[in-house]
């Protein structure tokens, strides 16, 4: 199974060397992200053409202005209709790449800061509009007036790639991912704690290699995580991973089999401890397809998803009115799909014509952000909005 097909095969192959020029980090970068270069985007002349605010797609999807015009925005997160922040990265010009961090007002997206160089954010977290953690080579945190690089704990595994944030009611944050020494299929998952000082190396049950793309933390004391599980002695065979946290130790629950000999988790949600949902997807003769997986309390059970060609699921969320929404995609390809709590299965609806790298519920709205590229040019970020 070729390397791209892995769940965080994009962030690790951005970091694995200081990029000598920025048109290296957009050949690089769009062969992770799943999208051919062109010369220039269908339907405009350039490939490089801002999208107008307020332009519709399919389904009831809006498009809103990015503020730069190639790159990526990886991320999304909100705290009301009126505040929420996206990262990722700007291409500015041939030979300069600047990682920043932009803000909603209500009105528009405006970049509001920009991170450190080697940072290429691809997750955050954000509990206030002066308490923002965001991560991808490194941690960074956000205290209302400049980023800070913070160091994540040792792991004696290697060097400790955040993958994925997430922060409590009770105010902890949590970082997941996997520690790696030489090569990519030989690290280990990953997990710290922030206890308002530093981060903190959690002990995980032996589960091989592998590593963690999404964590969620109802509490310090109930913490769950999703990723990815590789076969020692092949590069192809994975296995869905999930570890749970009780506040004294962690311990890997028990998934459902599988029939596709690579098959991964790359999001999570859960709006209860008994409603929990992972997405991700399985590699199959005819490419990925969608996976997902519910948690009620007990047990891990496999859920109904549609057939579509490409439709790997990288995020998941529950919107206010109560619907949970998955989104992803690859190159080409645009997926969103909305539980079925009658029917009991995932429907397909209206894409919102991204290849989505994320998904942000809006808290009070039943609106949601999704983020990521175009899926036709070479790299035009995009930030769309679903009303609900």
């Amino acid at each position: 199974m070729d390397e791209n097909t892995t769940p965080g095969a994009r962030k690790r192959r951005l970091r694995r060397t200081v990029l000598p020029t920025a048109v290296a980090a957009l050949t690089l970068a769009a062969g992770l992200a799943g999208v051919q270069l062109y010369n220039g985007s269908e339907g405009s002349g350039t490939g490089t053409a801002p999208v107008a605010n307020g332009e519709r797609t399919p389904g009831g999807w809006q498009q809103t202005s990015v503020p730069f015009e190639k790159g990526d925005i990886t991320a999304v997160a909100a705290l009301d209709d009126k505040q929420a922040w996206a990262v990722g990265y700007n291409l500015k010009s041939y030979d300069e790449v600047e990682h920043v961090a932009l803000r909603w007002d209500g009105t528009a997206w405006k970049q509001e800061s920009t991170m450190p160089d080697g940072v290429f954010p691809t997750t955050l977290t954000v509990t206030a509009a002066d308490d923002i953690w965001a991560a991808g080579s490194t941690l960074v945190h956000w205290d209302g007036k400049a980023w800070t690089q913070v160091r994540a704990a040792q792991d004696p595994a290697g060097r400790v790639m955040p993958e994925a944030l997430a922060s409590a009611p009770d105010g902890s944050v949590w970082s997941a991912g996997r520690a790696m020494g030489m090569g990519v299929k030989t690290g280990v998952p990953s997990i710290q704690s922030w206890d308002g000082k530093r981060w903190v190396r959690h002990e995980l049950p032996a589960t091989g290699n592998g590593e963690v793309n999404g964590i969620v933390a109802l509490s310090k004391d109930d913490v769950w995580a999703v990723g990815t599980s590789y076969a020692a002695d092949a590069q192809s065979d994975q296995e869905p991973l999930a570890l749970h946290f009780d506040g004294a130790s962690w311990t890997e629950a028990q998934l459902p089999g599988t029939s596709s000999h690579a098959t991964w988790l790359s999001g999570l949600a859960a709006p209860s401890a008994k409603d929990l949902w992972a997405v991700g997807g399985r590699f199959t003769d005819s490419g990925d397809q969608p996976y997902a997986l519910h948690y009620d309390g007990k047990a891990w059970k496999k859920t109904a998803t549609p057939e579509v060609p490409d439709g790997r699921l990288r995020a998941v969320g529950q919107a206010a009115n109560g619907s949970v929404w998955a989104v992803g995609g690859k190159g080409s390809a645009s997926i969103a799909l909305r539980w079925d709590k009658a029917e009991r299965r995932w429907e397909k609806l209206a894409a919102p014509g991204i290849s989505a790298r994320g998904l942000g519920a809006v808290p009070g709205s039943s609106a949601l952000w999704a983020v990521g590229i175009a899926t036709k040019g070479d790299l035009l970020p995009r930030i769309v909005r679903f009303a609900g």
